[in-house]
């Protein structure tokens, strides 16, 4: 599996349902994502083709059905968004990112100490 696969906001969606549990029936994806999106049965079976098509995810045979696995983590999925958006807006660097959420009070005290703890414990282990 390529880790630079790039999946739409829609296609992250239906990932994020089959991250939580698979493998998983299209049926049972429509049936999750039906709470929160107003999507017909055919755009869903849409996406989990356009993922399948992608190698973000595997479709096994099961009876008259096909069962939908991730082979895509949310992990490799989360270094590649968060890298092109870094790349992208900052240049790569992260410092600017940071001092771009400080400078519009996005960051809370509980934001900063936990960027003061990961610091030391980054700075501890070189």
């Amino acid at each position: 599996m390529k880790s630079t696969v790039h999946i739409s906001e829609a296609e992250s969606q239906v990932m994020e349902v089959l991250w939580r549990g698979s493998p998983r029936t299209a049926e049972e994806v429509v049936t999750e994502l039906s709470d929160q999106q107003a999507w017909q049965v055919a755009t869903i079976k849409t996406l989990l083709n356009r993922l399948l098509k992608k190698g973000a995810v595997r479709a096994e045979k099961d009876g008259r059905r096909f069962l939908y696995s991730p082979l895509l983590t949310r992990d490799q999925w989360l270094v590649t968004e968060t890298g092109s958006m870094v790349q992208r807006l900052f240049g790569g660097r992260i410092a600017p990112l940071v001092a771009h959420f400080g400078q519009h009070g996005k960051l809370s005290a509980s934001d900063l100490d936990e960027l003061k703890r990961l610091v030391d414990e980054l700075s501890d282990g070189k």
